[in-house]
């Protein structure tokens, strides 16, 4: 027996079955930075199978990307994982699926010519490279263009007077693309193309007066292209993005079993999916996400009384204002050290699963002092927009009478995930005095339970909810958002997902603690001192 979402009622395996070969089901796929993953759920919202593929970035003349042919690779395995795994459960074939939807990492540029070639390598939203086209398009449209939106990479190509400019007929992000070659259809959400482009919160489509300003600049008015021509069409929530097609299906599954025309809902970004995962686009309603990169996400209920360069204004999948703070790395470093202490438990002969060892390590951390003992940890695997780092190297820091210590060592590891996070959120909090009424967190950070919750919640100095799907993400909000395209049962999506998805939904929240407050105050302090040495030892290394 397995208990469906709501966690209401068991369900036999011979309702699943039925619902599988009567295709009353979802498809989510969405390509993390470190994994793309499958999952297909049931049209009461229960996952009932799933497959994922494990991949890396690759930094190829300085750019950071990812191949297409990785792509589909990882799509395919992802896939194939998942179909074996509805066979082995159910003793069927996946053939037949109602409606599905492409979630991916935001931002970016993905160029095409009039023959569908990608003209450059996929610039991911890792790539810290326009800064000029950034900070002057923020001026000529008084809006914050961060450096990882498309726009700014277009931009920036003009600028650096690249060829392949020239060509471009189409410009899409890698959830866009990737819905594209299923659908035949050249469109993506709009929480996503909020990520290309500004969007004016009245037409829900791209800003056409910033639209005429960027096509009127002299640089860009040389081109055959109109701005507005080669952007995807910008679609909403529970809109038809097309259907699959035969070649879709295809592409999709390489050995011929699924048949075409599932329902494809808007792709996404990750930030959308992940506000529909932890039900959060309703006003006054946020989220955060922590993984290799971390970004919160605030529902607003005001606009903000100016401009701010650490502040994105993006949308719900809905088309609701939203202000982001993102930032470029979390987690990553956290793994690698954790893998340094496995590696050194194998040299004692200890063979630790990984939960295990990172409770063990978690835990330990509860041991530190409530400033991590005067440890000061950078976790920039990559340059970082909110600090102002241009070229990140991770790096720990201490002064002579720093307590140096595992417990310590952890403590500055997780206080340092957030750090760039902090300070963003700072703005909203302290400067914007936006107020929400429930922020939750999802990702891998917090699997292990109530450490990472808690000192996410002593940072923020805010009550910080995890619900009880919070290890599922953005690939199961996907598969929501293509069962509400297939049937949204009149409600628009904050109604939806109250009172269809969770009403019934789990969850728990951690409140700060004054002391460790405090103590991560101290952190802070101690970590923008220390910014000048990271800031230094990516220029020396540079230069070396």
């Amino acid at each position: 027996m397995l208990i469906n979402k709501k966690g209401a009622t068991p369900v036999d395996k011979q309702t699943i079955i039925d619902k599988i070969e009567s295709a009353n089901t979802a498809l989510g796929i969405e390509l993390g930075s470190t994994r793309i993953k499958a999952v297909l759920v049931t049209d009461d919202y229960q996952v009932i199978a799933s497959g994922d593929y494990v991949w890396e970035n690759e930094l190829r003349d300085h750019i950071w990307t990812y191949s297409l042919d990785k792509v589909w690779e990882g799509i395919q395995t992802s896939y194939a994982k998942l179909a074996a795994s509805v066979t082995e459960q159910f003793g069927v074939k996946l053939a037949k699926i109602g409606s599905m939807g492409i979630s991916a990492m935001m931002h970016g540029y993905m160029p095409f010519d009039k023959d569908d070639n990608l003209l450059v390598p996929f610039r991911t939203w890792r790539n810290n490279i326009t800064a000029e086209a950034a900070d002057k398009l923020t001026k000529l449209f008084d809006f914050n263009i961060p450096q990882r939106w498309s726009v700014a990479h277009l931009y920036q190509a003009i600028l650096n007077d690249e060829s392949h400019v020239k060509d471009i007929t189409f410009l899409t992000t890698l959830d866009g693309y990737v819905s594209w070659q299923l659908s035949g259809q050249k469109n993506t959400g709009i929480g996503d193309a909020s990520g290309m482009f500004p969007i004016d919160e009245a037409t829900k489509t791209y800003d056409k007066q910033l639209l005429d300003k960027f096509s009127s600049l002299p640089e860009v008015a040389k081109f055959n292209w109109n701005i507005a021509d080669i952007l995807p069409k910008v679609l909403l929530a529970g809109e038809p993005a097309g259907k699959l097609t035969a070649a879709g299906a295809k592409k999709l599954d390489p050995s011929g079993q699924l048949q075409p025309g599932a329902l494809i809902a808007p792709s996404e970004g990750d930030a959308g999916t992940g506000m529909v995962a932890t039900n959060a686009v309703r006003k006054r309603t946020g989220n955060i996400s922590a993984g290799t990169s971390a970004f919160s996400m605030v529902v607003l209920d005001q606009q903000l009384n100016k401009v701010h360069r650490d502040i994105d204004m993006v949308t719900t999948p809905d088309g609701a204002p939203v202000a982001m703070v993102h930032t470029n790395n979390c987690s990553s470093d956290i793994n690698a050290w954790a893998n340094i202490f496995n590696q050194f438990a194998k040299v004692l002969g200890i063979s630790l699963p990984t939960n295990e060892l990172y409770e063990k390590l978690f835990d330990a951390s509860l041991r530190g002092d409530q400033d991590a003992g005067g440890l000061v940890n950078f976790s920039y695997l990559s340059g970082e927009n909110i600090t102002e780092v241009q070229d990140g190297r991770p790096m720990m820091v201490r002064k002579p009478d720093s307590r140096f210590t595992l417990a310590n060592i952890f403590k500055a590891q997780l206080y340092s995930a957030f750090a760039p996070l902090k300070i963003g959120m700072d703005i909203l909090l302290r400067e914007e005095h936006i107020r929400t009424d429930v922020l939750v967190a999802q990702g891998g950070l917090f699997k292990t339970p109530v450490v990472a919750q808690q000192v996410l919640a002593d940072a923020l100095d805010t009550p910080i909810t995890l619900m009880s799907n919070a290890g599922e993400g953005g690939p199961w909000g996907m598969a929501v958002l293509a069962l509400y395209a297939s049937d949204s049962k009149g409600k628009n999506l904050a109604d939806y997902l109250d009172e269809e998805v969770f009403a019934n939904a789990e969850s728990s929240t951690l409140y700060p603690e004054d002391e460790s407050v405090q103590g991560y105050e101290q952190f802070i302090d101690n970590y923008k001192e220390a910014l000048p040495a990271e800031i230094e030892a990516g220029k020396s290394m540079k230069l070396n």
